[in-house]
């Protein structure tokens, strides 16, 4: 079942409490494109990061699953490894030279490690973590090599994690104008702010990490239109920082197109 049916309910609910940033004094800025590059369209995106310039993404539904390594430039999915099935793919994020990943549903993950010898896939599974109830998105705290992750769940909370042990350091909860933002998806620690998708809208939600306000929003609808995919579950939901070089990039769910934007303005 697509996960815009499963969890119908859970969104209704969402809808009813979490801050709608049409209707708030907090600023909303339009995506500003500055490239257009090719997408995989058949790409579920859960999650999506930078590591020496190259792409690496992560897909989900049951059955097409998958961790991939993508040119950046063309699109082209250089390698790829299936998550074992039946589950569903989730978030994704480096740490030490290995990859975590996320399952939906079945309350843990996986550890990989890029296999330097070249033979079979790109990734080896080095084992498995487990963590409390829902796994979406995950990102690096912006710490460097000794950082910890920062976990979405679909709620208003926001976990740090410790990766080692997997061990949840800190929780954040995540307000505007003091209402509680849930759904939030897609994570990308971003210059001191964290960014994140707010699932089934076109908005990203800049986050203080230090005391969980949004500082603003920012408005992916005019790409979406671009994309030209409708389709319940095909939402804007992927963000990638190359920190090196200071580029910020986006899609979503079956898009065909990848954007990259300009970073958000400061206040």
């Amino acid at each position: 079942m697509l996960r815009a049916l499963s969890i119908a309910l859970a969104l209704l609910l969402a809808t009813a409490t979490h801050a709608d940033p049409a209707h708030a004094d907090l600023p909303v800025e339009p995506a500003r494109v500055l490239r257009v590059l090719q997408h995989d369209p058949g790409a579920f995106t859960e999650g999506l990061f930078i590591a020496h310039g190259q792409l690496v993404e992560s897909t989900g539904m049951e059955g097409r699953s998958t961790i991939r390594r993508v040119d950046l430039e063309t699109g082209r999915v250089l390698s790829s490894v299936s998550v074992p099935g039946p589950l569903f793919g989730e978030g994704i994020a480096p740490w030490r030279g290995t990859i975590l990943s996320l399952t939906w549903q079945n309350g843990f993950g996986f550890r990989w490690k890029p296999d330097g010898k070249g033979r079979g896939a790109w990734l080896r599974p080095l084992g498995r973590f487990t963590y409390p109830g829902e796994g979406w998105s995950l990102t690096g705290d912006g710490m460097g090599d000794a950082h910890g992750l920062i976990m979405s769940d679909g709620t208003d909370t926001l976990r740090f994690i410790e990766p080692g042990q997997f061990r949840i350091t800190r929780l954040l909860k995540v307000t505007a104008e003091g209402q509680p933002v849930t759904m939030l998806n897609e994570l990308e620690y971003v210059d001191g702010e964290i960014l994140a998708n707010i699932w089934m809208t076109d908005r990203i939600a800049r986050i203080d990490p230090v005391s969980g306000h949004v500082k603003g929003w920012i408005d992916l609808a005019a790409l979406h239109r671009r994309a030209g995919v409708f389709g319940p579950d095909q939402v804007a939901n992927g963000i990638a920082y190359d920190a090196p070089r200071h580029r910020l990039y986006v899609t979503g769910k079956e898009w065909p197109l990848l954007f990259e934007i300009a970073l958000p303005r400061r206040d």
